[in-house]
């Protein structure tokens, strides 16, 4: 469970990872995270392989780094086995340290269709196209699945099998089905039977974890040599540190003051306004700004302004009045001042809960399809 690990020729600080959610983990918040600590390789949003050839603003846009936001990995994916080489190179040649397949399910009911081969013929294409890949680069080549389609066709097991055959560096794995979405829990024997099914290389678990306690139980459970979290870190950017902490010591850290969060999503807007530029950073934020503020207690009043800033003075406005409001009746914890009495115009807010921890953490919007 020790911090060190390697993917193939790349060594890393920490065994614990930042997941790709398609519309979130961009460069802003990458350094956010990485200046709260604990977390060593980043990965992008999933990146299409044929736009990033053909240079598209958009794609160029996903990948856009600098020299505090290493090491980083990026998802690509496509199914053209010349495209994934050359974005694989090209990716190689601007400094990135890890390249991530997306990669499909196979369905084991469609080869019962097939006499039995589809299936096979699937596997020998994704085998194909991953030793193209990594025979072209020197930097480790990953792959991303998730347990199957459904729980009929649990494939992950000899997919991975036949993924360390072709010599991807590591396998990360999501404990649910295709068919899952992001609903029901995350099945640890799954990424377990995953880990098993390898012989050389490192699997990364991933899915629900939410707090320092789930990423050791999911250590603990699969056997995994990494844990990598999506949604968790969009919920509680202090996730990393915390895990990391909680895995070396056996000490829960306590959680964040109101000011500490307040601080860390003040920067955040910030990196966002110097990466897209004050207008679009502030529009983008106005979906990131919530995610804070469900720890903060009641914010009612925050989050109805919040989605519609269009500045950087107009948020800092609305915070400062929410920052006041709330001392009316909460201390620094969010939790409610002793002997508090709440004067009508505040007592609705008070219906709302304090600081809590979530077990359940609700889907980003966003093209969750691709997650």
């Amino acid at each position: 469970m020790g911090a060190m690990m390697r993917l193939g020729p790349l060594a890393l600080n920490s065994n614990l990872f930042l997941s790709p959610l398609a519309g979130y983990t961009n460069l802003p918040f990458r350094l956010a995270l990485r200046e709260i600590g604990g977390l060593d390789l980043a990965t992008t949003d999933l990146v299409n392989a044929r736009s990033l050839l053909e240079k598209n603003p958009k794609a160029l846009k996903l990948i856009e780094t600098c020299p505090a936001d290493r090491p980083l990995a990026v998802q690509l994916f496509g199914s053209v086995p010349e495209e994934m080489r050359d974005a694989a190179v090209y990716l190689e040649s601007i400094g990135i340290a890890s390249v991530d397949i997306n990669m499909g399910c196979p369905v084991r009911k469609v080869c019962k269709v097939g006499g039995g081969s589809a299936m096979m013929m699937e596997l020998d294409k994704t085998a194909a196209l991953v030793r193209g890949m990594v025979a072209a680069v020197k930097i480790p080549v990953t792959a991303k699945m998730r347990l199957g389609w459904d729980d009929e066709n649990l494939t992950a097991p000899d997919l991975a099998r036949t993924l360390e055959d072709a010599g991807v560096a590591a396998i990360f794995v999501h404990g649910r089905t295709r068919e899952q979405g992001f609903s029901g829990s995350v099945k640890l024997p799954g990424i377990r039977a995953v880990v098993r099914a390898v012989k050389r290389i490192p699997v990364i678990g991933n899915g629900d974890v939410t707090t320092a306690e789930a990423a050791k139980m999911m250590f603990e459970e699969t056997g995994c040599a990494g844990v990598s979290i999506g949604r968790g870190a969009f919920y509680n950017p202090w996730i990393f540190l915390h895990a990391r902490h909680y895995l070396d010591t056996g000490e829960l850290l306590p959680e964040p003051s109101f000011e500490e969060r307040v601080r860390v999503m003040c920067r955040h807007l910030d990196l966002m306004v110097e990466v897209f530029g004050e207008s679009l950073g502030c529009r983008m934020f106005r979906k990131v700004a919530p995610w804070y503020s469900k720890r903060f207690g009641p914010a009612n009043e925050f989050n109805k302004k919040v989605v519609t800033v269009s500045t950087r003075a107009e948020f800092l406005e609305l915070l400062a009045k929410y920052t006041e409001w709330r001392l009316q009746f909460l201390d620094e914890h969010g939790q409610l001042k002793p002997n508090y009495r709440p004067q009508p115009m505040v007592a609705s807010f008070m219906q709302e809960p304090a600081v809590v921890a979530r077990q359940q953490i609700p889907v980003p919007k966003g093209p969750v399809d691709v997650w």
